[in-house]
């Protein structure tokens, strides 16, 4: 059970640690700088990474800075 709320916990973690790192590269992606763009591809970014090569390019520019 703790284990459960343990991995629950480096779950939520690591979700808002992707949102905060790639809200704060977002100037470096290819992507429309509004900020509707802005976080609804902040907020579902787990998502998008699994389905969309070109998202996860930009996502890597977001958190890298190439």
């Amino acid at each position: 059970m703790i284990f459960v709320k343990l991995l629950g916990i480096v779950a939520v973690s690591a979700y808002f640690w992707g949102v905060w790192k790639f809200w704060k590269g977002y100037g470096r992606t290819n992507f429309q700088p509004s900020l509707p763009s802005r976080i609804v591809l902040s907020a579902f970014w787990p998502a998008l990474i699994l389905v969309n090569k070109s998202y996860r390019q930009n996502f890597q520019k977001a958190l890298k800075g190439r």
